[in-house]
């Protein structure tokens, strides 16, 4: 096949995946396990998460929705300390495979985020991170295309950015849900478990090495 581009989600694929976090903040807080990720799955286009990544409200609106949407599942929460818990920290494999990718492919970041974002996320464009966003030829973030995956448009859209057809890229995301519609529409599709394992079906789909160990 003939990859034109690699398709990069940010959190849980290039940083660390938060639901460790959140694992940890239910067990402390006597939440029931999975509690924050089945909420976040719950009215998943509608509800304060949603909103929040396209835009639609500001942090205090979500705060207020988040924690009654909570509330209304049997349990409170601090909607500001949950965003907290999504910093994460670089992947330096994962780093290295962009950059290859990078060197000789068109690449892309397309994430769901939030305008307010902390220096886990995106907002922080300094030091490191400003070297790792200067490996992606574009970056689509929800929170400015008032778009969010699994929505089919922001798929379109970042392939439109890259001047490429959906068939001709390669994308990675720690969710199968944000996978389906990419797939559906021709991409190539691999889900970041493992990390290493993701960076072996990667190579295995661009043909040329990404890690240290495989040069």
């Amino acid at each position: 096949m003939s990859v034109r581009a690699v398709i990069f989600d940010f959190g849980g694929v290039i940083l660390t995946s938060p639901f460790e976090a959140f694992a940890r903040y239910e067990a402390d807080h006597g939440l029931p396990a999975g509690f924050l990720r089945r909420l976040n799955a719950t009215d998943p286009d509608t509800n304060a998460w949603a909103r929040l990544e396209r835009n639609e409200v500001d942090l205090d609106g979500f705060v207020g929705l988040f924690e009654a949407e909570a509330r209304a599942a049997g349990h409170a929460v601090d909607g500001r300390a949950v965003l907290g818990l999504l910093a994460g920290r670089l992947r330096p494999p994962m780093v290295e495979a962009l950059r290859r990718c990078h060197d000789r492919l068109k690449t892309a970041m397309l994430t769901n985020n939030f305008v307010a974002s902390d220096p886990g996320q995106t907002g922080d464009r300094a030091g490191p991170m400003a070297e790792v966003l200067g490996h992606f030829d574009v970056i689509v973030e929800s929170s400015r295309v008032a778009l969010r995956k699994p929505d089919p448009a922001i798929y379109r859209l970042v392939c439109d950015e890259l001047g490429i057809e959906p068939h001709e890229a390669v994308f990675l995301d720690d969710l199968g849900v944000n996978l389906k519609p990419a797939r559906a529409m021709g991409m190539t599709t691999i889900k970041v478990v493992d990390p290493d394992d993701a960076l072996a079906e990667l190579e295995a789909v661009v043909g040329f090495p990404l890690r240290d160990d495989r040069a």
